[in-house]
């Protein structure tokens, strides 16, 4: 078999690594859950090589999500559920539907690079709602539970980070947020202290510990929100940058200190540490 530019080949491959008997034993022995972590991971991959503005690495991790995206019609094919056309078909019927000033009766009509015009995202949502409702009584399935609170459309699978963003943004929209980034700056110094002092005590107690953390989490994500910033981006870009500065001392320690890094003490990496900072690696 021999790659192609056709999005069929890459459907034909999948088919022929899950066939019985002469496929791949790793790929026959997968299913969704098993497969679902790595879906997140080359989600976060694509991320990763956008903010370092590498294109190639980029045009081979979509790659590996497209993958994903058929790996997974593949099994539902297989158990009878849909197939990747399917797929294809509703993402179109989507994006045609939600663009009715592109595509629809809507044409020409001002939209703001914001958002659809008011009221009529609402409708289209409303309208995508029932008819998932009526496909699913079509199909002898069970209704999607309903919602009790507003937060429940908020995925919890999320990263943890991106779920706090997403909670916080919902709840702003009935009026619970704070006005500015300083009030929310004014929480994460009550929230650190409450931390520092549940350290401070004398047996700290690992449940509040991890409560009171996750609390200056919680803050931190909404502070990024309040600031437009993507916080999950912005501890990527830490740990790349951490990465860089450990990396200045693994190649310097042993020169410097003729010691290897698991013998070099505290202070000499943090004097190499300061090193990579100062010139900016």
């Amino acid at each position: 078999m021999t790659p192609s530019r056709d999005i069929s080949r890459l459907i034909e491959i999948m088919a022929a690594l899950r066939t019985p008997q002469t496929g791949c034993p790793w790929d026959l022995e997968q299913d969704f859950r098993s497969i679902a972590p790595y879906t997140i991971e080359e989600a976060y991959e694509v991320a990763d090589a956008i903010e370092r503005g590498d294109m190639d690495d980029l045009r081979l991790e979509l790659g590996d999500l497209l993958l994903q995206s058929v790996y997974h019609a593949r099994m539902a094919q297989e158990e009878g559920h849909f197939d990747f056309g399917d797929v294809v078909e509703g993402i179109t019927a989507k994006m045609i539907r939600r663009h009715p000033h592109v595509f629809g009766d809507k044409r020409g009509e001002e939209y703001s690079a914001s958002g659809m015009a008011s009221g009529t995202w609402e409708r289209i949502k409303a309208e995508e709602k029932a008819e998932t409702a009526a496909r699913r009584d079509e199909m002898g399935l069970p209704p999607k539970r309903k919602g009790e609170s507003l937060l429940d459309e908020v995925p919890a699978a999320l990263p943890g980070l991106t779920l706090a963003v997403k909670l916080q943004q919902k709840a702003a929209k009935v009026g619970f947020d704070w006005n500015d980034p300083g009030a929310v700056l004014a929480k994460l110094r009550e929230e650190t202290e409450e931390l520092e002092a549940e350290l401070s005590a004398e047996s700290p107690d690992v449940s509040a510990l991890k409560d009171e953390l996750g609390d200056v989490l919680f803050v931190l994500a909404n502070l990024a929100r309040h600031l437009d910033i993507d916080p999950e981006s912005a501890l990527r870009r830490t740990n790349r940058k951490f990465r860089k500065r450990f990396a200045y001392i693994e190649n310097n320690i042993e020169q410097r200190t003729g010691k290897p890094l698991s013998s070099a003490s505290l202070e000499e990496m943090e004097a190499l540490w300061q090193e990579a900072k100062t010139a900016g690696r």
